[in-house]
């Protein structure tokens, strides 16, 4: 076996023009599968931390409409001690109602939390871009589109009217940027306390319980396991992937192709390295005959060209290593959007990278395996006789 590796080795370095020309083909076909595959993998993390970063992943729910839910730290405490895989849980009372500004009326989603547990999932004290979510007593932030368009002061009281006619007077501490347009126009958030003085709910009432988990794709499954265990039927387990199913689609039609992507440049590769190694045999059949008749044997001589490969797709794979992370860090470098962010942020999975690397040095000693039973065939009398 060290011969054959010594001879392979002499192979490749008697030709250093060819050995440099396989080495980037095979870079060239390692890098565009890292950079492809972190290019997908980041724009995936980005959407969903953009989806459900900030969401709720599980959503306890009343089975009956517009009712509220009744001994809401019960269900906290249930889920909190049986369900591990909770990271963070808070109970939430929301309600549309109309914001009264001088003579008109603005309608908007006001939501009442326990500041400290909302934090854990929609990252309000990050999310403020002026005023504090410290709240107390009937104090309130408002997005930061529905302060703007209807020029919402800190500091002013301001009248909420609800759909059944009472008033209360609120007064605004801070505006948010969630990021959504949608939340940005139209939410307005209190204390959860605060919520239910103005929407005339009792202590321990809330409209939903949300949670976060440790791992977000298994949402579905833990809402089932929860339903089957819930001895409650005033209660309904909804999750995010029911709610995003378009979104899911679309990030397995993006993982699918990425992987069509990577699975035919990998067969090139393959093929590339096949064909050459394959008229190596040729070039080096004269080498080949005298080894033989020297007294090599024919798995020595396939050793040869294994070795070649194995060699080869070391060399391609780091190479290509190299090359995709330049891509990846040009692309992060010049791919800007205006305010100088990534177009799309760049993930560098190493386990990934690794993987690339380990599949260019197991394709390339596959694709010598054809030239390795085409050098095993070679009779060293013909070779030599015939020139």
């Amino acid at each position: 076996m060290r011969l054959a590796f010594r001879i392979a080795l002499r192979f490749l370095t008697s030709s250093k023009g060819q050995t440099a020309l396989i080495a980037v083909g095979i870079a060239v076909g390692i890098s565009v599968q890292i950079f492809i595959g972190s290019l997908i993998e980041g724009l995936q993390i980005s959407l969903l931390d953009a989806t459900i970063g900030s969401a709720s992943h599980i959503t306890v729910n009343p089975s009956e409409k517009n009712t509220p839910i009744d001994d809401s730290g019960d269900i906290e405490t249930w889920l909190s001690t049986n369900y591990s895989e909770i990271t963070a849980i808070s109970p939430t009372l929301s309600k549309g109602a109309f914001l009264k500004i001088d003579d008109v009326t603005e309608q908007i989603v006001f939501r009442g939390f326990d500041p400290e547990k909302a934090n854990t999932i929609y990252k309000f004290d990050e999310a403020m871009i002026e005023g504090s979510f410290n709240l107390t007593g009937n104090e309130v932030v408002v997005g930061k589109d529905l302060a703007l368009e209807n020029d919402l002061k800190i500091g002013d009281d301001y009248d909420i009217i609800t759909p059944e006619g009472s008033v209360s007077t609120v007064r605004i501490v801070g505006y948010f940027d969630l990021k959504v347009a949608a939340i940005n126009k139209s939410w307005m958030i209190g204390t959860i306390d605060e919520a239910r003085t103005i929407f005339g709910y009792e202590d321990h009432q809330i409209t939903a319980l949300e949670m976060q988990i440790e791992t977000p794709f298994d949402a579905d499954l833990l809402s089932e396991i929860m339903i089957s265990d819930s001895v409650r039927n005033d209660i309904g387990f909804d999750n995010w992937k029911a709610q995003n199913e378009q979104l899911l689609s679309g990030l397995n039609g993006q993982s699918t192709s990425s992987l069509m992507i990577q699975v035919f440049v990998v067969i090139s590769v393959v093929l590339g390295i096949a064909s050459v190694l394959a008229i190596t045999v040729l070039q080096k059949s004269r080498q080949l005959g005298i080894l033989k008749a020297m007294g090599i044997n024919d798995r020595t001589s396939s050793l040869v060209f294994l070795f070649q490969g194995f060699i080869l797709g070391i060399l391609g794979g780091i190479l290509g290593i190299i090359f995709g992370l330049g891509l990846l860090l040009s692309f992060s470098k010049f791919a800007l959007n205006a305010d100088g962010t990534p177009v799309v942020p760049i993930f560098i999975n190493y386990s990934f990278i690794g993987l690339s690397g380990l599949i260019a040095v197991t394709a390339s000693t596959l694709a010598s395996i054809i030239p390795a039973l085409k050098s095993k065939k070679l009779s060293p009398i013909e070779v030599i006789k015939n020139g």
